[in-house]
C-alpha cells in the first residue's frame, strides 16, 4: 500500500467534553501523524485542529471514519494524488 501526503482538518463542538475523545483517538493514530497545530476557540467552546499525516487511504479512512463518530465533531481530509 502507498502511502501519501495529506492533511486532515477536525472542528470539535463543545471541546471541554469531546477534545479527550478526539485524543485519544488521535493517540491510536499517531504513527501516521506528521505534524498538529490545535487552536481553543473558548469563547464558543469550540476547538480546530489541523493534521499533516503521511497515510494509505484506509489508513485515513480509518481514522476519520472514528473522528466522525464523536457527535459535535466534524471531520475533512484529503490526500495528495502521488
Amino acid at each position: 500500500m502507498n502511502k501519501r501526503l495529506g492533511f486532515v482538518g477536525i472542528i470539535i463542538e463543545d471541546r471541554k467534553e469531546n477534545a479527550p475523545k478526539v485524543n485519544e483517538i488521535l493517540s491510536l493514530y499517531s504513527e501516521i501523524i506528521s505534524a498538529r497545530m490545535g487552536l481553543p476557540y473558548r469563547e464558543k467552546n469550540f476547538s480546530v485542529i489541523t493534521l499533516i499525516v503521511e497515510a494509505t487511504t484506509d489508513q485515513l479512512g480509518a481514522l476519520t471514519g472514528k473522528l466522525g463518530k464523536i457527535d459535535g465533531v466534524s471531520v475533512k481530509s484529503s490526500l495528495s494524488k502521488v
